[in-house]
């Protein structure tokens, strides 16, 4: 269900905000201190005095939210639909009646505070590689804009604008990740498989020539699908978990009709926290969404 109460007022969302930022006690978020009181009110806010440092804070002291010209309750509100319903910032623009630059600075401010995925494989492990299209939109041109039609077919890389992106499913622990590269090659598929628990780690792959070196080498165990010989299942040996994933990617980018290769990486942790979100109620799910951005 849609949190609806909690983003009703700018100070529904600063209680939230407060609630989740100190969950396990009051603190300064200069010094770390413990010794705090209570130092009046900021508008929706509580205002705390530390005695160590003798400065005052608010919930959004030294967050992204701190010094914003758009409500809290605003910017939840767009955190919330752009991960839950892949909301254009052009359609948020709209739907909250706000500047669409600040709009989109705050919004690109909180993907860039998303962490990158620990990857952490128990095994067995699927790997697979899928190509987006993301070229230098938003880039100040000194020339005139290729056409699309000249692009060279195959297999991309991050210097032709279609750069690699790699789905790992991890069996064991049922987690995925979604990687950028700025290429396939083999050095990328050993440093994305290097993080893993079992000495001899089983790895699901399809034919593609990069993930060939992996069966002469002793700490893992390579058992692939051939799909040029028309071959996508045997036994347990398969992708077709990462291909699912790859195929909700391009549904997640396609909204924003074409993406900088630049803000790749920040767009793909977005999608990870959707994934991460999507079968939770509203208002754990925007819980989750403050806790990740603090």
């Amino acid at each position: 269900m849609f949190p609806f109460e909690l983003l009703s007022s700018e100070a529904s969302a600063a209680n939230l905000l407060q609630q989740v930022r100190w969950r396990d006690g009051l603190y300064c978020p200069r010094c770390q201190s413990e010794s705090v009181i209570k130092h009046g009110s900021f508008r929706e806010y509580q205002r705390y005095l530390c005695k160590d440092c003798d400065r005052t804070f608010n919930p959004k002291t030294g967050t992204i939210f701190a010094h914003a010209k758009i409500g809290l309750d605003k910017l939840l509100f767009a955190f919330y639909l752009l991960l839950r319903f892949n909301t254009s910032i052009r359609q948020l623009d709209a739907e909250l009646d706000v500047s669409y630059r600040s709009l989109r600075r705050r919004v690109e401010q909180f993907a860039r505070t998303l962490d990158a995925p620990a990857i952490d494989l128990v095994g067995p492990v699927e790997i697979d590689e899928v190509y987006v299209t993301a070229g230098l939109k938003g880039r100040e041109r000194d020339s005139r804009s290729r056409s699309r039609g000249l692009s060279k077919r195959g297999r991309g890389s991050y210097a032709q604008d279609k750069p690699p992106v790699f789905t790992l499913v991890d069996r064991g622990s049922d987690q995925r990740y979604v990687v950028p590269a700025k290429s396939a090659d083999e050095s990328t598929v050993r440093l994305l498989l290097g993080d893993c628990e079992e000495e001899s780690l089983t790895v699901y792959t399809d034919g593609f020539r990069a993930y060939d070196p992996l069966e002469e080498d002793e700490n893992y165990q390579r058992e692939a699908v051939i799909h040029s010989e028309g071959e996508y299942v045997d036994g347990d040996a398969h992708v077709n978990t990462c291909e699912s994933h790859a195929s909700l990617l391009r549904r997640w980018l396609s909204p924003h009709r074409g993406v900088s290769k630049d803000k790749l990486t920040p767009y793909l942790r977005a999608f990870q926290l959707r994934r991460r979100i999507l079968r939770k109620p509203g208002q754990e799910a925007l819980e989750e969404v403050v806790r990740t951005v603090l």
